[in-house]
């Protein structure tokens, strides 16, 4: 292993294709946990597995929190990793000058930032999303939308959750955004759940919105501005099985009503794996002459932990992995940048003393000084308490007398809450092919999409005169790329929009 890091070539060269991979609340612990738990499926030695993106040869930390608040949430945090800015708590694609909820702000001009997918637009790249959640939830409506409300996925949400506070008539839903607006409505892929944010209301409809079907409007979009290609719509496993990505130039896969179902809860005839959906996702953007960006998440790891449902969360987390291990096999890494990261941390902890080879997700095998035991993973925060009051004491949970093999066993949690909250903890950026030494050390979480676009050679600005060389400067130095920089590109932003 040492010798081979010895020899690990630099490389330098302008990467062609991008693919950013998120698991959303995927903290440290839980990347531990979930290479043991991988392991012990397939009845080897989990400490001394790994998953597929942790053999990528540079590693970085990123230090997630937004401006107003020290633990993020989806939102801000995509708007750091997406858009290379630092946001507020709960708005997406805005500058921290924009507060959650307040529309009129968010519609001025100097408040709205773009994103690498924007970026790659402009560069002559095609572009593509693919999630397990809803596809205007807040990760991958970063990559699109400029929102001051990260709740705000329907028509019908703005008026519901405004509730007369805020002006929203300058405003526009994410939905909206995506299937009518840049970049959202030149993406050639489009894949997740959320169907009904984008249907209308009807007889035969389970949408909720009240203005348009979207679906409808991307099908007649892509007939009026692209005649002679060829677009799919699909809504099933075995729908997405039969077409033909080589052969097809747009797809638009809505594959639940809501969040698509965790791996251990799906009907696996009707819904597609994350593996899946990426697969399909490369095959048709890998056609393009200029190459591509495809955003991919993994947004079913963050909701199990909210639950904290340990063992669906590392399930989720393994299927990540699949689907990083198939864009490895699929891409080369001399032309194809991969990036995985996390937006958050969760409050999962390992912790104990449980001997080599213990079941992760059973018990620590030690006692406390209650004389009872205890798991190895539990929760800070989380909706099963961890004591229990009764008329006489106040005492812990014992484990030893619970189902620890249900699937959604809610692991027990230090203080009552009705759902895990995040937590504040840097998380891990792995990353392979061109440029990919950009993303190593400690740094800002905005620096993410700064360092891809530096890494494919595309510009943050709008082209002017034909020219698309905006702020993103690539130094040579005895071959070397200065990543001094970034970095301060990075800083800048930051105090730009912090002041």
């Amino acid at each position: 292993m040492l010798e081979e890091k010895s020899k690990q070539p630099l490389r330098t060269n302008k990467a062609k294709n991008v693919i950013l991979f998120m698991g959303d609340g995927m903290s440290l612990t839980t990347l531990t946990a979930a290479r043991i738990y991988k392991g012990q499926l397939q009845n080897t030695s989990g400490e001394s597995e790994h998953l597929s993106f942790e053999q990528f040869p540079f590693t970085g930390i990123s230090k997630t929190y937004c401006v107003d608040n020290q633990v993020a949430d989806s939102a801000c945090s995509a708007t750091a990793y997406l858009c290379g800015v630092k946001a507020n708590k709960g708005t997406i694609g805005v500058t921290s000058k924009v507060k959650k909820g307040d529309c009129p702000s968010s519609v001025l001009e100097e408040h709205r930032v773009t994103s690498i997918m924007q970026w790659a637009q402009w560069a002559g790249k095609a572009t593509g999303i693919v999630t397990t959640t809803r596809v205007t939830h807040s990760s991958p409506a970063g990559s699109y939308s400029q929102i001051a409300h990260r709740e705000w996925e329907s028509d019908v949400d703005m008026m519901k959750i405004s509730k007369g506070t805020t002006n929203i008539t300058q405003c526009e839903d994410i939905a909206k955004q995506l299937i009518t607006r840049e970049p959202g409505r030149n993406f050639k892929v489009i894949m997740g759940g959320g169907r009904d944010k984008l249907m209308k209301q009807g007889v035969n409809s389970t949408g909720i919105r009240s203005d348009e079907d979207l679906v409808i409007s991307w099908k007649n979009d892509k007939r009026t501005r692209f005649s002679d290609k060829i677009s799919k719509y699909v809504t099933t496993r075995d729908e997405l099985a039969k077409t033909d990505m080589t052969q097809t130039d747009f797809v638009l896969g809505l594959f639940h009503r809501d969040h698509m179902d965790y791996r251990l809860k799906s009907n696996v005839e009707t819904q597609p794996t994350l593996q899946e959906m990426t697969r399909n996702a490369i095959q048709l953007l890998q056609k393009e002459p200029n190459g591509y960006v495809l955003f991919v998440e993994g947004g079913l790891i963050d909701m199990a932990h909210h639950n904290t449902w340990a063992r669906i969360a590392l399930d989720e987390t393994l299927e990540l992995s699949k689907a990083v291990a198939n864009a490895v096999a699929m891409t080369s890494e001399d032309d194809t940048l991969i990036v995985v990261t996390s937006d958050h941390a969760h409050t999962m902890t390992m912790a104990g003393y449980p001997k080599r080879n213990a079941n992760i997700l059973g018990l620590s095998g030690t006692m406390a000084m209650d004389n009872m035991t205890y798991t190895t993973l539990s929760y800070a925060i989380g909706p099963k308490k961890s004591f229990v009051n009764d008329s006489t004491s106040c005492h812990r949970v014992n484990v030893t007398d619970e189902d620890l093999k249900k699937i959604d066993y809610q692991y027990p949690s230090l203080v009552d809450q009705s759902r895990d909250p995040h937590g504040g903890d840097d998380v891990m950026v792995f990353a392979r092919g061109p440029m990919s030494h950009l993303f190593t050390g400690i740094y800002e979480q905005n620096q993410i999409a700064l360092g891809i676009a530096m890494a494919a050679d595309i510009s943050t600005d709008p082209p002017t005169n034909g020219s698309n060389i905006g702020n993103v400067v690539r130094l040579q130095f005895a071959g070397q790329t200065i990543l001094t920089i970034i970095t301060l590109i990075s800083l800048m932003r930051i105090l730009q929009y912090t002041s």
